[in-house]
C-alpha cells in the first residue's frame, strides 16, 4: 500500500477491529482513524499500536454509534480533518441479549449493526471520491444464515421485546441486511471506482458476547481450546484492506480463511430486495433527518 494511506476503522478499541488496527499500524504506512466510545479503551488502544509501531499516526474520533447524531456529527468531523479517505471499514457491532431502544426511537442493534455503517458510508463518500482506489470493507456474518424473516421496510424500525434466546434471529438480520447494503452500494458506487466488499470473519472469541454473564469464562475456555481465534477473523478484513484482487472485485462477500467467494442466503442476494432496502433505509435517515 502507497504510505499514508488514510483509513477509518469503527469499533476500533475491542476485538476485530483492534486487531486489525494494530495490524495496519506495524506496517507502517497507515494513516489510522479510529472511532471509540471510551477515551480510556481508546488510550490503551493507541499504545498497544505505538508498541509495534511507535511512529504510527493515530487519532480518535469519540461517540456513541447507536446514535444517528453521533453517527453524523462524527463523519462529518471525520471529513473535515481527513478529505482524502482511502478505506472505511465498517466493524463496529453489537449483539445484544435484549430489546433496548435508543434515544432516537430506533431498536439498537439495528441502529450500531446496520443504520449506522449505512449513514456513516454516505458522509465520508466525497472523501473516499477524492483518491484511487478507495475501499469500503464491511463486517458480515454467516449468522445472517439464521435471520428469521426479512421483512421490509418493519424490521428497520422494529422494537420488539427479545429474550436471550431470541437475539439470535435478529443479530443474523443486521449482517443480512450489512451483506444487501453492500452490494446495492457497489452497484451504485460503480461509476467512482470505489470497491465495497464484505466479509465473514468466522466464530471469534471477542467482546462482541459480552453480555452474557459467563462470557469470560467461555472466552477463557475456548482459548485453552484453541478455538474461536479472532486473528483468523482479522487476517481476513486486512486481506480485504490490503490486497490489490479485493479492489479489483467489488460486491463480493468472502469468507475467513481460504479468502473465497461467499453465496449469500436468501433474499441477501436478490437485487430488488437489495434495492428496496436501500429506498427503505433512505426514506427512513430522511424522516429522522440524517439525510441532507
Amino acid at each position: 500500500m502507497p504510505k499514508n494511506t488514510t483509513v477509518v476503522i469503527t469499533g476500533a478499541t475491542s476485538g476485530l477491529g483492534q486487531l486489525v488496527a494494530v495490524e495496519l499500524g506495524r506496517r507502517g504506512c497507515f494513516d489510522l482513524v479510529l472511532t471509540a466510545r471510551s477515551k480510556e479503551r481508546a488510550e490503551a488502544t493507541r499504545k498497544q499500536i505505538e508498541a509495534v509501531s511507535p511512529s504510527a499516526k493515530v487519532d480518535f474520533f469519540y461517540g456513541d454509534l447507536s446514535i444517528l447524531q453521533e453517527v453524523k456529527r462524527i463523519g462529518g468531523e471525520i471529513a473535515a480533518a481527513y478529505p482524502k479517505i482511502d478505506v472505511l471499514l465498517n466493524n463496529a457491532g453489537i449483539h445484544a441479549f435484549e430489546q433496548r431502544i435508543t434515544p432516537e426511537g430506533l431498536p439498537e442493534m439495528i441502529a450500531i449493526n446496520y443504520l449506522s455503517p449505512w449513514l456513516l458510508t454516505h458522509t465520508l463518500k466525497p472523501c473516499l471520491q477524492n483518491v484511487d482506489k478507495a475501499r469500503v470493507v464491511n463486517v458480515a456474518s454467516e449468522a445472517s444464515r439464521r435471520h428469521g424473516v426479512l421483512r421490509l421496510p418493519e424490521d428497520l424500525t422494529d422494537t420488539t421485546s427479545f429474550t436471550a434466546r431470541g437475539s439470535s434471529p435478529i443479530y443474523g438480520k443486521t449482517k443480512l441486511l450489512n451483506i444487501m447494503f453492500t452490494v446495492e452500494l457497489a452497484r451504485q458506487w460503480s461509476n467512482p471506482g470505489i470497491s465495497v466488499n464484505a466479509l465473514n470473519p468466522g466464530f471469534n472469541v471477542t467482546g462482541l458476547g459480552r453480555e452474557l454473564w459467563f462470557a469470560p469464562l467461555l472466552e477463557r475456555l475456548l482459548k485453552i481450546l484453541r478455538l474461536g481465534d479472532p486473528r483468523r477473523g482479522a487476517d481476513i478484513i486486512t486481506r480485504l484492506i490490503v490486497e490489490p484482487e479485493y479492489h479489483i472485485k467489488t460486491g463480493g462477500y468472502f469468507n475467513v480463511g481460504n479468502g473465497k467467494s461467499i453465496e449469500p442466503v436468501s433474499p441477501g442476494g436478490d437485487p430488488k430486495m437489495q434495492q428496496k432496502l436501500w429506498k427503505a433505509t433512505e426514506n427512513l435517515l430522511e424522516q429522522k433527518g440524517f439525510l441532507s
